[in-house]
């Protein structure tokens, strides 16, 4: 019995990043041998073994042969005479198939340390066309790696274009797509993983809602970057650079999700947009399964920030109306996620990158000054039911109408 370390322990390691989690591949046993020393087998598809201290995986080595379209048309093979090379063939990326041993030697039969020098994601072989997950996890590990200078092999971008033509990402089922989105809104670069999805054409397959925006005008006067794409992605990275979390990054990407079906003719003008982008969204996030976390604050980005963009513009009564439908009074932290996002809409422009947001300072007093109206006083006056709503609702407007002759729309 052989164990190496493999996978991403391995290529972090040589990257000098931090690891945090180690996987392992014996050569040369089989399950009872695993049985015996201890290790406790999960899953029946794959032997897959934990170590009974440690709790790591240890898999044995394997080869796999493709018998069905998809990623789980798979037989696995797994004998005490695979070899660690051939194990590491079958592998999806270069820098993802070296192993070390006990002794600190690096097995390396594929290129994998020469690629990572060369910031390069490559394929190992043609089996990485055999499943379409693939293409995702590339996608992910060029948003982790982007700032590090890593980017796509052209042979391999060849390959993954011949396999979206082949039909193979069709086969990925919902929550496989959602799985890896998710975690590359997770990534330092989540903005990579769309432009590798787009530029092999997996996205018009998988998200065609989000990637029919490239191409589209905006006014120019508003947009410099003109295209909706672009935008969009700019809003992203915007998401980002501000400390948004993974759902207010998801929000920001599907803003303007709706522009994308503007007809031609009106151009570059999009009314009503917002609503249109709502159904959208709402379609996406049941067709892939979106947790409601995702899905309700990406409904409410979309429907409000043109609402919030015109913080300045609105009345009293229209900026407590808006912070009612955002459930802002009883949703403080989804609140601020919906600030942040619009705020990261209007950083996201050619030029306005390091802009001021006061109308974010608006609403977020605004929603301080309603929260702050006492109850107690008006029940003491025995108002309840319909006239104790309204008399509430008239304190705060009140409350916003005098904080508005104090904040300034110039930038702090």
């Amino acid at each position: 019995m052989q164990i190496y370390l493999v996978g991403g322990a391995v290529r972090d390691a040589l990257l000098g990043r931090e690891v945090h989690e180690r996987d392992w591949v014996v050569v040369g046993a089989t399950p009872a041998d695993m049985l015996a020393a201890g290790y406790r087998q999960v899953g029946k598809d794959f032997p897959v073994f934990l170590h009974p201290q440690s709790s790591e995986e240890y898999a044995l080595a394997r080869t796999e042969r493709k018998t069905a379209p998809g990623y789980h048309g798979f037989a696995v093979h797994a004998d005490p005479a695979v070899t660690l090379e051939e194990d590491l063939l079958r592998r999806d990326l270069t820098i993802n198939a070296i192993a070390q041993a006990a002794d600190g030697r690096l097995i390396d039969p594929y290129g994998g340390q020469r690629d990572l020098e060369a910031r390069v994601l490559r394929h190992v072989s043609a089996a990485f066309a055999e499943d379409p997950v693939r293409i995702l996890r590339l996608a992910r590990f060029a948003a982790r790696y982007a700032g590090l200078g890593f980017s796509v092999a052209e042979d391999t971008m060849t390959l993954m274009r011949t396999m979206v033509a082949a039909g193979e990402v069709d086969a990925l089922t919902p929550e496989r797509v959602w799985q890896e989105w998710a975690r590359a809104l997770g990534e330092a670069q989540p903005g990579v993983f769309i432009e590798v999805l787009r530029a092999c054409g997996a996205l018009a397959r998988l998200l065609p809602e989000l990637d029919r925006l490239w191409g589209v005008p905006q006014p120019s006067k508003h947009h410099p970057e003109i295209d909706t794409g672009v935008h969009t992605l700019m809003v992203l990275a915007q998401a980002v650079r501000l400390g948004g979390d993974a759902p207010t990054r998801f929000a920001a990407l599907l803003h303007d999700l709706g522009k994308g079906t503007t007809p031609a003719a009106e151009w570059p003008r999009h009314v009503g947009h917002e609503a249109r982008g709502v159904e959208l969204i709402r379609s996406l996030c049941a067709r892939l399964r979106v947790p409601a976390e995702f899905r309700d604050l990406a409904l409410l980005v979309a429907q409000y920030h043109t609402h919030v963009h015109r913080a300045f513009e609105l009345r009293a009564d229209t900026l407590l109306t808006t912070l009612e439908r955002l459930d802002a009074l009883r949703r403080p932290q989804r609140f601020a996620q919906v600030l942040l996002a619009c705020e990261a809409d209007a950083r996201g422009r050619l030029g306005f990158e390091d802009s001021a947001y006061p109308q974010a300072r608006l609403f977020a007093a605004a929603r301080e000054c309603a929260a702050a109206v006492a109850v107690q006083p008006l029940l003491e006056h025995g108002l309840k039911g319909e006239a104790l709503a309204a008399a509430l609702r008239s304190a705060r407007i009140q409350a916003i109408a005098a904080l508005e002759k104090t904040v300034s729309p110039a930038a702090d």
